[in-house]
């Protein structure tokens, strides 16, 4: 139950704050505006690293107790907060003010990566090696094998990122099949798998690069427009 209030608490606080700072870009005359005492712009990623540490001391103050009301309350403020910062992430990265410029494109995919993160914990999802069952401990020999077949995989969830597949290689942390394909298939172009493997292999350059126009660009495309429904369109668009 808490992790669900803290999944709910976090959309709601997304979609209200990106309400909100939408609201004062078209400067709509009713809406309160950005909160800004004696001229200095506080950004809501204040507000979201105040309430988180007000949610993690909670937690800690609360841990030896049984107190399953303050604990969803608890992760519910830590949803909030966390949704804050998470929509100026790239504000933290960069610092500066990039909210409704291309880079801050990152802020919505921080959002979406950890929305969809606690969405799977919520459904009883477990990454690799934290569910149940992970390492088999009825003998020495089935634990070594289950720490390497453990190994393996994150292995190839490391060859999956490498080759610039982010998603891929996030959910085959959770659903380890999707790794196959993502480890085998062709990195993406402009990868770090293909700046080291394909400089000097031009044929494999330019498969990656046709596939990446063919099938990345397409669903990139789209991802661009569902996330401008829900957050607002960025300034120069590439």
């Amino acid at each position: 139950m808490p992790l669900f209030m803290m999944m709910v608490a976090f959309a709601v606080a997304f979609l209200f704050i990106r309400l909100s700072t939408r609201l004062i870009r078209a400067e709509v005359p009713w809406w309160p505006g950005n909160v800004t005492p004696g001229g200095l712009h506080i950004h809501h990623v204040m507000f979201g690293l105040v309430t988180m540490l007000v949610s993690g001391f909670g937690f800690i103050a609360l841990a030896n107790y049984h107190t399953p009301v303050a604990n969803c309350v608890l992760a519910a403020v830590f949803g909030t907060g966390s949704a804050l910062v998470l929509d100026e992430f790239a504000l933290v990265l960069h610092l500066r003010d990039v909210y409704w410029k291309e880079e801050g494109r990152a802020s919505i995919d921080a959002v979406f990566v950890a929305f969809s993160v606690t969405v799977l914990f919520a459904l009883g999802v477990h990454p690799l090696g934290l569910n149940s069952g992970a390492i088999d401990t009825d003998s020495v020999g089935m634990v070594v094998v289950s720490v390497l077949v453990l190994l393996l995989q994150y292995a190839l969830v490391v060859v999956t990122v490498l080759k610039g597949k982010i998603w891929t290689g996030l959910l085959g942390l959770f659903f380890p099949l999707l790794l196959l394909p993502g480890a085998w298939r062709l990195a993406r172009p402009r990868s770090p798998w293909a700046r080291w493997r394909y400089a000097q292999r031009p044929a494999k350059q330019q498969s990656a690069l046709n596939r990446e126009r063919r099938f990345r660009v397409p669903v990139h495309a789209g991802k661009i427009r569902f996330q401008e429904a829900i957050a607002g369109r960025h300034d120069d668009v590439s």
